[in-house]
């Protein structure tokens, strides 16, 4: 179970960054699996590399992955607002290879690690033992969705960005710059996926093709209600529990499809998911 919402947290996070930019944009990002790598790379690149203090290279690679997603939007995004939404995902797919293949060029092909503070060590509890690199994806990911929530409710920012996803011609009418607080999306939302890899580095260790926990990732947005940031969570976890029982009650390979078999019973039985609403437009 422990396993389970660790791997759930993981998912949860990417899961946010998509419900983020969905949300905001309406644009679904499927490279945002392909953030969470580069993360894992520039955070190998900071603390294994440059030999920084872990917390320090940790946050220096959210840092600087919060401003790759913030000129990402406003270099190659922004230019085809308007666009058929097929366009979008197209490009975000075509930016996957691209992030894959420039972190193949740059870091190599080889698996990589670094050590953290949780390496190694474990924790007991009433003689159940747990690793502590799980603990600390649990831990984190708790106080990120605290961070998020505090933020989102009780800024002038986040509320801007509520407004913004909410009624995009009001909130500019309002004055808010609708343009940059897109943008500013789109930096949290890579933030968040470089803190999912930097967490998932110690179990998933790092190589290119990581990043397609981003499809185990949609499906749990799609589980918890694509415009729900709550539901992404709680996706995040169910798929990450049913992965880890059915790997133990049913053959070891249907544990690596449960995600996709999950997705297809929501999209068939309940396809607004768990927390998401059904969205009604007057013609």
């Amino acid at each position: 179970m422990l396993n389970g919402f660790a791997s759930g947290c993981i998912y949860g996070l990417v899961a946010l960054g998509f419900v983020l930019i969905y949300k905001a944009t309406e644009m679904v990002n499927f490279a945002q699996g392909d953030l969470l790598m580069l993360g894992a790379f520039v955070a190998f690149t900071t603390i294994a590399m440059l030999g920084l203090p872990y917390w320090l290279g940790f946050a220096l690679a959210v840092l600087f992955m919060a401003g790759f997603g913030y000129l990402l939007d406003v270099v190659i995004l922004r230019p085809i607002i308007g666009q058929p939404q097929f366009a979008v995902v197209m490009l975000t797919i075509g930016l996957g290879f691209v992030f894959r293949s420039g972190a193949g060029m740059i870091w190599g092909t080889e698996i990589l690690a670094f050590d953290t503070p949780f390496s190694g060590s474990v924790s007991r509890f009433a003689g159940l033992v747990v690793a502590d690199v799980n603990l600390a994806i649990i831990v984190g990911t708790a106080i990120l969705c605290a961070a998020l929530f505090a933020f989102f409710r009780f800024t002038r920012l986040g509320v801007a960005m509520q407004a913004s996803s909410q009624n995009q011609l009001a909130a500019y009418y309002m004055g808010i710059p609708v343009r940059t607080v897109f943008s500013l999306i789109w930096g949290i939302s890579a933030g968040v996926a470089a803190v999912a890899g930097v967490l998932l580095a110690p179990v998933a260790l790092i190589e290119t093709s990581m990043g397609f926990i981003g499809l185990k990732a949609f499906a749990a947005a799609v589980l918890g209600g694509f415009g729900s940031i709550p539901g992404a969570v709680i996706g995040g976890l169910i798929i990450g529990v049913i992965e880890q029982f059915s790997g133990i009650y049913f053959a070891e390979g249907f544990k690596d499809v449960a995600a996709y078999v999950v997705l297809l019973v929501v999209l068939v039985v309940y396809p607004q998911g768990l927390l998401g609403q059904i969205g009604r437009k007057r013609v």
